[in-house]
C-alpha cells in the first residue's frame, strides 16, 4: 500500500484516532468537507478518505449522522484460531500471494482492523498459519531407535506438511527462522539426533540445514507448479508438450548433445520420488562420514 498517497495519510491519521479512543464508536469522524478543510485535499481525495474507513469496517454512515465510528456491537470476537484457519484455507485454495488482512475481514465479515487484535502483521499470521500446518502432523508418541530412521521420519513428515499445504514453503526460511513450537518441534528433533551422535556444532547445524534445504527447494517447486496450474489450467505435463518442439529446434545444431540425446529418452519427473531419491543421498552420506568418523549414537532411543 502507498502509504505516501495523501488520501492513506489522512486514514491512518482518523484510524488511530479510533484505535486510541479519541473517537469512540457512534463518534461522528470528519466529514468530507471537514477533510478538505483541515487537511487541504480535494473533495474527491476526502471522498477516497470515507470510503477507504469504510471498506476497513471502520465506520458507517448512516443518514441523518454522518459517518460515524462503528459501533463496538457490530464486530464479533471471532478468535485467532478462526483468523490462522481461514488464512490456512485462502492459501490452500489461491496460494500465500491471495492472504492480506482485507481479504480475511472479507471472507470472516469483519472489520480489516479488528484482526489485528489477533495477530500484529500479515507476517506474523503467516509464520502462525505454517505453525499451525506443522501442528497438524502428529509426531510419535514413543521414541524412534537409529539416528537414521529418526531423520527419515523427520523429513516425512515435513515433506508430508508441504504436500498438504504448498505455500508452507514459501514462510520457512534457513536465515531468519521464527520460533514457533510446532515448527521448532522438527528442528528439535533433527538437531538433538545429530547431536546424540556427538557431532560437532558446525556439523550439526550444516546437516540440518542441508537437509531442511532439500526439502524446501522442492517444496517451493511443488508451490511454483500449483500455483503454475491455477493460473494456466494446464499441467507440467502438458506444459512440457507444449514446448518440445522448440526446445528440439535447440538442441538440433549440435552444440548440445547431451541435451539432444535426451530429447530421445523417456524420463517421468516425479518430485516426491525427488524428494525420496535426494533423501537418500543426503542420509547416504551422512552415513559415510559418521563411519569415517567413527561416530556413535550416545542414546539410541533419542528424539
Amino acid at each position: 500500500m502507498e502509504t505516501g498517497a495523501p488520501y492513506l495519510r489522512i486514514v491512518g491519521e482518523i484510524r488511530e484516532r479510533i484505535a486510541s479512543g479519541r473517537l469512540r464508536p457512534g463518534d461522528r469522524v470528519p466529514s468530507t468537507r471537514q477533510i478538505t478543510q483541515q487537511w487541504g485535499v480535494a473533495m474527491a481525495t476526502a471522498t477516497k478518505v470515507i470510503s477507504t474507513l469504510r471498506d476497513e469496517g471502520l465506520v458507517d454512515t448512516k443518514p441523518g449522522a454522518g459517518t460515524v465510528v462503528r459501533s463496538a456491537q457490530s464486530q464479533q470476537d471471532i478468535g485467532r484460531d478462526r483468523v490462522i484457519r481461514a488464512g490456512i484455507a485462502l492459501a490452500d485454495a489461491e496460494g500465500l500471494g491471495a492472504v492480506s488482512m482485507r481479504r480475511l475481514a472479507t471472507d470472516l465479515g469483519v472489520a480489516t482492523m479488528s484482526l489485528y487484535r489477533y495477530v500484529s502483521s500479515k507476517d506474523d499470521l503467516v509464520v502462525f498459519m505454517a505453525d499451525t500446518a506443522f501442528g497438524e502432523v502428529p509426531w510419535p508418541g514413543r521414541p524412534v531407535a537409529g539416528w537414521r530412521p529418526r531423520l527419515e521420519l523427520a523429513a516425512r513428515l515435513m515433506w508430508t506438511v508441504c504436500r498438504r499445504h504448498p505455500w508452507v514453503a514459501e514462510v520457512l526460511s534457513m536465515t531468519r527462522p521464527r520460533g514457533t513450537p510446532q515448527l521448532l518441534v522438527y528442528a528439535e528433533w533433527v538437531l538433538s539426533t545429530l547431536h546424540s551422535l556427538g557431532l560437532p556444532m558446525d556439523d550439526m547445524m550444516y546437516i540440518h540445514l542441508t537437509l531442511f534445504g532439500h526439502i524446501k527447494a522442492i517444496a517451493l517447486s511443488l508451490s511454483a507448479e500449483t500455483q503454475a496450474r491455477q493460473d494456466t489450467g494446464i499441467t507440467s505435463d502438458e506444459w512440457m508438450r507444449q514446448q518440445e518442439a522448440e526446445f528440439r529446434a535447440v538442441v538440433a545444431g549440435g552444440s548440445f548433445p547431451t541435451m539432444e540425446y535426451l530429447t530421445t529418452q523417456e524420463f517421468d519427473q516425479d518430485l516426491d520420488r525427488m524428494f525420496e531419491y535426494g533423501l537418500r543421498m543426503v542420509l547416504d552420506g551422512l552415513d559415510t562420514y559418521v563411519n569415517a568418523h567413527n561416530y556413535t549414537a550416545k542414546n539410541d532411543h533419542a528424539g
